[in-house]
């Protein structure tokens, strides 16, 4: 009993320590939180209209008092107050980014369910797609297709969307594949249970634990994709305002007023980081056989 016992206390410590969040991972979520409420709560947090100009406030710094109201980030070019923008670059940034990471991640693994259930011509012809997609950068890709079909929204989501669905295609297709060869699915199957009862019911419940994994991995490159189309002007417009497009229009006033690009480049870095720290973790803590190590 006290040998059992013994050698069952190592383990346990594993477990317990793969479960409890280190301090850096706890800021992080806790600082994703904060973006989150932010993104959601802008209509509220937000001290001025983010568009509201004031060019006799122009170039504030930050904690400068003007006109009866304080600047607590300081003001742009146009007099705009820096922290309202931001707010609301906030919630624009992280929904487009939202909403590109959920497309690709549904249309990449319809594709690999649709791969490892069909396989022969139709599992090797969505494999060379993934191939394809794979071999061209996303950036590259999204600024081809903006050039010739300007800049629209609901276009430029779908563009955000096209990176990282391979992943998604290869990571569904490699697991259904291994789980449609287990004694579970075989039994259910010989009961008389359906194609979609065994995806929806079987398959995608056994495999979801990964693809979330996968999507917050995701999630950081595609906010990254955003605001570099945004930083280039070919993501949101003006009047409209995120983070991309505040860094890039801070570029030319470095010099002479750097609060302008760089509270926005410091918020997309914390919240990339944040988001691959918490990543990494939900990682380890979703993969059992991140014990053996």
């Amino acid at each position: 009993m006290s040998t059992v016992s013994l050698s069952s206390a190592p383990a346990t410590a594993v477990r317990v320590a793969k479960n409890r969040m280190s301090p850096v991972v706890t800021l992080s979520a806790g600082f994703l939180l904060v973006v989150v409420l932010v993104a959601l709560l802008a209509d509220w947090l937000a001290p001025l209209p983010y568009t509201a100009q004031n060019l006799a406030a122009r170039l504030k710094p930050p904690l400068t008092e003007s006109g009866g109201t304080t600047y607590w980030l300081g003001t742009d070019q146009l007099g705009r107050d820096i922290l309202s923008r931001m707010i609301f670059a906030v919630r624009t940034s992280i929904l487009i980014a939202v909403m590109g990471t959920l497309i690709g991640a549904i249309f990449g693994t319809m594709l690999g369910f649709i791969a490892a259930r069909l396989r022969g011509f139709v599992d090797q012809a969505i494999m060379m797609l993934v191939d394809a997609q794979a071999a061209i950068p996303a950036l590259f890709l999204a600024l081809t297709m903006l050039a010739f079909f300007g800049n629209n929204i609901v276009l430029f989501i779908i563009l955000i969307s096209i990176d990282g669905w391979d992943r998604y295609t290869r990571l569904a297709r490699g697991l259904v594949v291994s789980e449609q060869e287990s004694d579970y699915i075989n039994a259910v199957e010989a009961l008389g249970a359906g194609p979609s009862r065994v995806i929806l019911r079987h398959l995608l419940p056994n495999i979801a634990a990964a693809l979330v994994v996968q999507a917050t991995l995701n999630f950081p490159g595609t906010i990254l994709l955003e605001t570099s189309l945004s930083f280039l002007g070919l993501g949101v417009q003006p009047p409209g305002t995120s983070l991309g497009l505040m860094l890039g229009e801070g570029r030319r006033y470095l010099l002479n007023a750097w609060w302008i690009a760089v509270f926005p480049g410091l918020t997309i870095f914390l919240t990339t980081l944040s988001m691959s720290l918490f990543g990494d973790w939900l990682r380890d803590r979703l993969d059992p056989t991140s014990e053996r190590h």
